[in-house]
């Protein structure tokens, strides 16, 4: 048999002001933009994501495949038409070659000009291609999921975790009921539940209650055999679309339906039971700063979670660090911050080198009427680096990431890492590589929402999330949005779990209301 495996991952936050062109889908491509063809798969071998479980899986069988298109971006804003007519054209035109089955790594929450459900659009465009060829399709516990992403796929799997350390494991399920389809051994259909309710991104984790205990409850029933697959998705908050929810996907063979919509009506009733539990309430982050002076053992994870390019942040707002430093915290690594103005400055003037230079605040996020603010920084350099860097951690395991020209200030007792490209730290090695050690600091912020507890959270004595201003803040009263599918909890107090959307996929044809 023949394969299609394509990897396009973005999580597009609407109200960021960076767009997102076809080059910003480098994150470990090798390459200033996607990978093609041998160079996709030989970037995707020998790492935790789903692509390299789909890529073993074929191989193993000793079947065929190809890769057309390797593109993974770190979330920022809207998509340009251009780079997802690129990029859907690639795979279109290795379907249009011929093939038995598709297996796609998508993020699920990319918005394109134009396309709000760009994951949707892309899977019809392969549909009216191969209108008959199986698509199975991993995607990212923050899916914004979608009718016509459910019409069109075959086979639907959801991170599990959160940070995201099944990746692989998701890409194995996925493909495990793919190739039951393709041998005859099942007959998947998709049930769907998108719910009315927006859920905070610090309170989604499967880790942790509310979603815990549903999470559990549907990685069980696939692992009994209940169900072929079941997935809950969190959902991305951040996006003013139609279709933002917490959703609820379940494949079950066609002989075995009736227990799989009880599986729906039990996870979904019990994620809206607890829908007041998925909403976050912060505290001034001066308060915050505060509270971290007056503990005694390190480390301490400062946790920023305003700015954080891994919702779509610029990760150029100061206003966390400055206010670290009007405190007189010492002992601290804080990074990376993401401005590539600062870092030629600081190239220039070279290691061991004391300078004054303003950091940050390059960018406006008109959409929140926030304005960008530089930090005046006078420190010494302690290094320079080219920001390459292999993840060791649990997350991403095995990927070449790349920071651009990375540099280090000492200032007042605080290193403060600057870079050429945004990148969230997931992994230790965004601060090792630059000879920092994150263990060993009394005090360590970093711009994070969730995922920074893949690499940081073992070794930390304390944790204190920090509200810091900007376009991933967890008010969402200051959002201006205009899209969404209204009413929906906690925007609005008439939202209901009749308010649900649930469908199904019949033996053939669209999807069809339950």
């Amino acid at each position: 048999m023949r394969f299609v495996i394509a990897v396009i991952r973005h999580e597009t936050n609407t109200f960021s002001p960076i767009e997102t062109p076809l080059g910003a889908f480098s994150r470990g491509t090798g390459a200033d933009g996607p990978a093609y063809g041998l160079a996709a798969a030989e970037a995707c071998r020998n790492t935790g994501c789903a692509a390299a479980a789909f890529i073993d899986i074929v191989c193993e069988r000793g079947d065929e495949f190809v890769m057309p298109l390797l593109a993974n971006a770190v979330p920022s804003g809207t998509v340009t038409a251009e780079a997802f007519e690129s990029m859907a054209g690639t795979i279109l035109e290795a379907v249009r070659h011929g093939c038995d089955a598709v297996m796609l790594d998508l993020h699920g929450a990319m918005v394109a000009d134009g396309i709000p459900d760009a994951e949707g659009e892309l899977l019809r465009r392969i549909r009216a291609v191969a209108p008959s060829v199986p698509i199975a399709v991993a995607l990212d516990f923050h899916a914004n999921l979608s009718a016509e992403l459910m019409s069109h796929a075959t086979v639907i799997a959801g991170y599990c975790t959160y940070p995201h350390t099944d990746m692989y494991e998701t890409g194995v399920r996925a493909a495990r009921t793919l190739m039951a389809k393709l041998i005859g051994q099942a007959e998947p259909r998709i049930l769907w539940r998108a719910l009315p309710m927006i859920t905070h991104m610090l309170c989604q984790t499967p880790s942790r209650q509310p979603m815990k205990d549903i999470m559990d409850r549907a990685v069980r029933a696939e692992a009994e055999g209940e169900v072929l697959n079941a997935s809950v998705f969190g959902g991305f908050p951040l996006a003013d679309i139609p279709h933002v929810s917490l959703g609820i996907v379940v494949v079950a063979d066609a002989s075995r339906l009736e227990p799989a919509r009880r599986l729906v009506d039990e996870l979904a009733a019990m994620a809206w039971a607890r829908r007041d539990d998925f909403v976050y309430a912060g505290e001034p982050l001066e308060q915050t700063i505060a509270h971290a002076k007056t503990l005694r053992d390190g480390p301490i994870l400062l946790v920023d979670h305003g700015d954080n390019c891994g919702a779509g942040g610029p990760t150029d707002n100061m206003r966390v660090l400055s206010e670290v430093l009007d405190q007189g915290l010492e002992d601290v690594i804080a990074g990376p911050f993401w401005d590539p103005q600062a870092v030629a400055r600081i190239v220039e003037a070279g290691e061991g080198r004391e300078l004054t230079v303003d950091v940050g605040g390059r960018t406006d996020t008109p959409a929140l009427g926030l304005r960008g603010r530089p930090l005046e920084l006078k420190g010494r350099v302690r290094c320079i680096t080219d920001g390459n860097y292999r993840v060791t951690g649990p997350m991403f395991t095995g990927m070449q990431l790349s920071l651009g020209r990375t540099a280090v200030i000492d200032v007042r007792g605080v290193s403060v890492m600057v870079c050429e490209k945004p990148q969230e730290p997931f992994d230790a090695g965004v601060f090792t590589h630059a000879g920092l050690d994150p263990t060993a600091a009394r005090y360590v912020l970093i711009k994070s929402r969730q995922h920074f507890r893949a690499g940081f959270e073992q070794g930390a004595r304390h944790i204190l999330m920090v509200s810091g201003p900007g376009v991933c803040s967890s008010d969402y009263a200051l959002f201006p949005f205009r899209h969404l599918r209204r009413p929906i909890h906690p925007l609005d107090a008439g939202a209901t779990l009749a308010h649900a959307l649930s469908f199904e996929s019949p033996a053939a044809g669209p999807v069809r209301s339950l």
